[in-house]
């Protein structure tokens, strides 16, 4: 066998589902760890500045914070190692099934993995729909704030009284009722959506939301591929065992 014949068949071995998922994969969770964690940071600098002045008020939100922000790390480690793995499952499990190796068989064993990383991809998956549809509510927030900002400043708007516009992220839930300020209004809400931290951290969740979808398109990708070779593997053990009798 030639040069270009081999490389031909080590080409056809490559699971190019797998290494696309795995590229979006590591992208998608890479943009939501980075942007979700410093984004974090921004908001409690913008509520510690601008709505809740008092220590206590805002503590638990901030302990939470900081947990989500220790959850990040978690994500983005495990994402690292199970990208790496169902890759490598990827190159077992295609070289398998187009039988380029004879060495590469099918066992029980190695059909239970596959089975596990289907049902597992499956259920991440899932989690990571929830994910996605829970990063869209601080840009939807922060959108709301930002087109409040937008309309006040409108010169077509033609408000006689600026200050009676306001955002009151109390009614979010994000803070307690009683804490002060609580809201923001006229002026001071424009001056609020003119800080870097704002443009910044709003801009930030966008990007950690896009992420969060690419990620999600990365399992569906990953679903897609291990359902096809388990199913394509289980269905050669059958053959083999019907060629032995």
């Amino acid at each position: 066998m030639g040069c270009f014949e081999c490389c031909i068949k080590c080409l056809g071995g490559v699971p190019y589902a797998s290494l696309v998922a795995t590229i979006l994969c590591f992208s998608g969770v890479a943009l939501f760890c980075g942007c979700g964690h410093v984004a974090l940071t921004g908001t409690v600098a913008i509520l510690e500045t601008h709505f809740s002045k008092v220590t206590s008020d805002h503590a638990m939100l901030t302990d939470i914070i900081q947990l989500m922000q220790y959850v990040i790390y978690g994500i983005a480690s495990f994402f690292f190692l199970y990208g790496i793995i169902l890759l490598a499952e990827g190159f077992y499990t295609t070289s398998a099934v187009k039988e380029l190796h004879s060495e590469f068989k099918t066992t029980i064993c190695g059909r239970c993995i596959s089975g596990m990383f289907v049902f597992l991809t499956y259920i991440l998956g899932i989690a990571w729909l929830g994910v996605f549809g829970f990063s869209a509510v601080p840009v939807f927030l922060f959108y709301n704030m930002w087109s409040t900002c937008a309309t006040i400043k409108s010169p077509m708007a033609n408000l006689t009284d600026i200050d009676s516009i306001c955002v009151d992220v109390r009614q979010y839930g994000i803070i307690p009722w009683n804490a002060t300020p609580g809201k923001a209004c006229g002026s001071t809400l424009g001056d609020i959506c003119n800080t870097s931290e704002f443009y910044l951290s709003y801009h930030l969740y966008i990007v950690a939301c896009a992420g969060a979808g690419a990620t999600v398109i990365a399992l569906l990708i990953y679903m897609m591929a291990t359902t096809y070779n388990f199913a394509v593997l289980k269905f050669k053990s059958r053959e083999d065992c019907c060629t032995k009798f």
